[in-house]
């Protein structure tokens, strides 16, 4: 099969809001587009109509859900295979679990694309359901190779089909006008969501531990969610609020700026999957700490792409800044590793992969089975 020969129908989030999934989902359309194949985009996020709707509890759901259904029945008639970006939680019930029903039932196969870092725990809880539907779907496909040990776990087989990373957006800086002055106020940034897995509150007790060595240091959080309010309270808390910009959610392109601009990123997360803001910081050759938790060290390796700490320790993740910040030679090993290992998930190494498992979702049940 050749992508110019493919109809698909793309379900899963869009931007607005700038997000991991969203922003994979519109990736993969460009991408897919770019290939000739026809591509039709199913959100499972589009805006409320009327606006107000989305103030009601309850009454959000159902308004979402209708047009949803209606938009998954027309695509799935008209094109030839389904691709359905899947999360854990009230995500695979609302909208997962119903995209996989309305293919089979109009003869669509479907290929699951399951990236949610917290597989594991929705699984325990979930993972009868999630195994019926994947009965009715024709193949399942994971970012890493930890959600594909995940999955074994409970007797659902998955295939690795890596993030893409752009690295004409993602790339080091250039020239001057792209590059920080040597002299400047080191920059580390944080671009993860303002929610308890990502565990910003550990990144900011972090950072007020390098302030003592490096009292010019700035931290840039790049990030919306619920616990904003908390986060900034912990700064004025901890006395580094002048030193912490909470510079709110950002497109590819702005992160892609900021990330040129700062000397380390910082990812603090306690859940994670393959968090695409390490891949794009390691494609902006920008040196990477990192908790050691999830898929994290499935893409990244302890002191040779990045360094790795445990989740929830502020003061192992300050000692790996000072050693990033205080060691230029560490600081350009790294930098120069993860640009050689950011390589692998380029469009150009992915989209052979993702077109074998286009080939065998289309294939006839039995030459699936017997594939």
């Amino acid at each position: 099969m050749r992508f110019r020969d493919l109809s698909v129908a793309l379900v899963g989030p869009l931007p607005p809001p700038a997000g991991g999934m969203a922003n994979q989902t519109r990736q993969l359309a460009e991408l897919l587009r770019g290939e000739g194949a026809r591509v039709e985009l199913v959100p499972t996020n589009p805006p409320y109509r009327p606006a107000w709707v989305g103030q009601v509890r309850g009454l959000r759901a159902l308004a979402r859900l209708l047009p949803y259904l209606h938009a998954l029945w027309r695509a799935a008639g008209r094109n030839r295979v389904m691709h359905l970006m899947a999360n854990s939680g009230w995500s695979w019930h609302l909208f997962a679990a119903p995209a996989i029903g309305v293919a089979w039932l109009r003869g669509q196969p479907v290929v699951v694309n399951y990236r949610g870092g917290e597989a594991g725990e929705f699984l325990q809880r979930s993972g009868r359901l999630v195994r019926a539907g994947m009965r009715r779907a024709a193949a399942l496909i994971v970012p890493s190779g930890f959600l594909q040990e995940v999955f074994a776990r409970h007797g659902m087989p998955a295939q690795v089909v890596p993030n893409v990373v752009d690295l004409q957006r993602f790339r080091p800086a250039e020239d001057r006008d792209e590059q920080a002055p040597a002299a400047a106020p080191p920059q580390i940034l944080v671009a993860r969501n303002l929610e308890a897995i990502y565990d910003n509150a550990t990144a900011l007790r972090a950072f007020a531990e390098v302030l003592r060595q490096r009292p010019a240091a700035r931290l840039v959080v790049a990030g919306t969610g619920p616990q904003e309010a908390a986060l900034r309270a912990l700064a004025v808390e901890l006395g580094i609020a002048g030193q912490v910009e909470f510079c709110g959610r950002l497109d590819r392109d702005a992160m892609a700026a900021r990330l040129r601009g700062c000397r380390i990123s910082l990812n603090p997360s306690r859940v994670d999957n393959m968090p695409n803001s390490v891949l794009e910081a390691l494609a902006s050759g920008v040196p990477v700490v990192s908790t050691a938790v999830g898929g994290v060290p499935f893409i990244v390796r302890d002191g040779v792409t990045a360094l790795l700490v445990p989740p929830g320790d502020h003061e192992a993740m300050a000692r790996a800044l000072l050693r990033v910040l205080d060691d230029p030679m560490l600081a350009r090993q790294l930098r120069e590793a993860g640009l050689r290992e950011v390589q692998r998930y380029t469009w150009t190494q992915v989209a052979p992969v993702l077109e074998r498992v286009y080939a065998q979702a289309c294939a006839p049940a039995a030459a699936r089975r017997a594939a």
